[in-house]
């Protein structure tokens, strides 16, 4: 494990947030997908299931997207921007079927608050352990998608969108055929 659980789960939230609009493909384009999205990511507390809503996620995917490639000076102050527009005060809370975890924001708060604080505590972790060069880009040329290499050897390349790493095996062993190599 390279990280305590709560922040991989909030790490991959982030992933599949910053995902949900890769390659130009819209995912959260209504209140009901973004209904789906946190129901499969299991984000609870209050929601005002409305377009501005819906709206501050999409900014806030935004700004998410904009850290995870950012360079770490960038990345703390957005990390830092993020937690001081929440209004961040971290405690430790137990709930559904969660164990001792952080929060740093109520159940009442806006849910894009919520969220960009639960990417931001993650992100701290990230940065404080030096591990920065986990959050990647997907390496298929016509892929846009974020990875995240939580793998031992950090080999993970691509992401788990579509079929990236298919397609560029794929591509490789035809290659070598080609050339005379298999």
């Amino acid at each position: 494990m390279v990280f305590a659980p709560d922040t991989e789960v909030a790490l991959r939230t982030v992933v599949h947030l910053i995902n949900s609009a890769a390659n130009g493909e819209e995912k959260l384009a209504t209140v009901q997908d973004l209904d789906e999205f946190l129901r499969a990511e299991g984000f609870t507390g209050s929601r005002t299931r409305d377009a501005a809503e819906l709206a501050s996620v999409h900014a806030l995917r935004s700004d998410l997207a904009a850290l995870w490639t950012a360079d770490e000076d960038t990345a703390v102050a957005g990390v830092n921007r993020l937690l001081r527009e929440a209004r961040a005060l971290p405690q430790l809370l137990k709930h559904d079927q969660w164990d001792w975890h952080l929060h740093a924001t109520t159940r009442e708060a806006p849910l894009a608050d919520r969220m960009g604080t639960e990417a931001a505590m993650a992100l701290v972790d990230v940065i404080r352990s030096k591990e920065m060069d986990r959050m990647l880009v997907c390496a298929a040329d016509d892929c846009n998608a974020v990875v995240l290499d939580l793998s031992r050897n950090r080999s993970k390349r691509y992401c788990d969108t579509g079929n990236c790493a298919n397609r560029a095996h794929v591509a490789a062993y035809r290659a070598r055929r080609a050339a005379g190599g298999e």
